[in-house]
C-alpha cells in the first residue's frame, strides 16, 4: 500500500516543475519507503503546519488546474493503488463511461452486495445508471487526478501554503476532483472560482456533483456502512 501511495506521490510530484510561476503548492517528497520485520513504512517530507497566506485558496485552485491539465491519452493508470484500504482498480480505457462503469462503480457495488448492504435490485439499478453515464458527463481529456481530494489530505504549511498528500492517483474526469473537494463541507468559494478562471469547469458541473461524489461514498459505504449506503443508493436511483 506505502508503495502505492509513493508512486502517486511521486506523479504529482513530477508536475511540479511546470509550477514556475506557482510555488506555493506543496507535495511532500518521498525519502524512503519499504518493510522491516513485515512493517510497511513510507518516510516523507516534514511539513510543518502553520497560517494560510493571503491567495492562499486561489494559488490552491489554480495549481490543481494546473495538475489537472496534465493529460494521457488514456483513463486509469499504470497500476492499481488503494483508496483507504480498499484497492482502486486502473485498467487502462479510451473511454471514460467504461472507465468509471467498470473499475470504480461496479467492483464497489458487488462488494456491497456480498456483504449485504445491497439487494439485486439495487445492482441492477446501478446498471442501469452505467448505462446513462455516457449522456451524463461532458467529454473531457483524462486529467492527473488527487484521487482523494478531501479536507483532511490537505493542510497549511508555516509558509502559509497548501499542501496536498495521501493520494489515490489515476488519469479520469477531473471533476471527480471537484466533487470529492465538496464532499464533506467544501473548500472556500476562492478556491473554485480560481480554479473556473485558470481551467473553466463545464456548464451545469453542480449539477453533476452526486455523479461524482458517488465513487467515493460507495468507499465510505464498504469501510464504514451506515447512512453511506443510503446516500449512495439514492444517486443511483436518481439517475437510473
Amino acid at each position: 500500500m506505502f508503495a502505492k501511495e509513493a508512486n502517486g506521490l511521486q506523479a504529482l510530484v513530477s508536475g511540479l516543475p511546470t509550477f514556475e510561476k506557482l510555488p506555493t503548492l506543496v507535495v511532500p517528497q518521498v525519502i524512503k519507503y519499504g518493510t522491516v520485520e513485515q512493517q510497511q513504512y513510507l518516510l516523507l517530507d516534514w511539513l510543518e503546519a502553520g497560517r494560510s497566506k493571503p491567495g492562499f485558496w486561489e494559488n490552491f485552485g489554480t495549481a490543481l488546474a494546473t495538475i489537472h491539465r496534465q493529460n494521457q491519452p488514456y483513463y486509469g493508470w499504470e497500476e492499481d493503488n488503494f483508496i483507504g484500504s480498499l484497492v482502486q482498480y486502473n485498467n487502462k480505457h479510451s473511454s471514460w463511461p467504461v472507465f468509471f462503469s467498470e473499475c470504480r462503480i461496479m467492483p464497489l457495488v458487488q462488494l456491497l452486495f456480498n456483504n449485504g448492504s445491497f439487494t439485486k435490485q439495487d445492482v441492477l439499478n446501478t446498471g442501469l445508471f452505467c448505462k446513462k453515464t455516457k449522456e451524463l458527463f461532458p467529454h473531457e481529456p483524462p486529467s492527473l487526478l488527487h484521487g482523494d481530494l478531501w479536507s483532511g489530505n490537505f493542510m497549511t504549511t508555516a509558509k502559509g501554503d497548501a499542501a496536498i498528500y495521501d493520494p489515490a492517483v489515476y488519469y479520469g474526469h477531473r471533476e471527480m476532483d471537484i466533487g470529492m473537494t465538496k464532499l464533506f463541507g467544501g473548500f472556500d468559494p476562492r478556491f473554485y472560482d480560481a480554479y473556473s478562471e485558470a481551467y473553466p469547469l463545464e456548464k451545469n458541473w453542480l449539477r453533476r456533483l452526486p455523479l461524482t461524489q458517488l465513487y467515493p461514498l460507495l468507499v465510505h459505504a464498504i469501510l464504514f456502512g451506515g447512512h453511506y449506503v443510503g446516500s449512495a443508493k439514492d444517486i443511483i436511483k436518481q439517475f437510473s
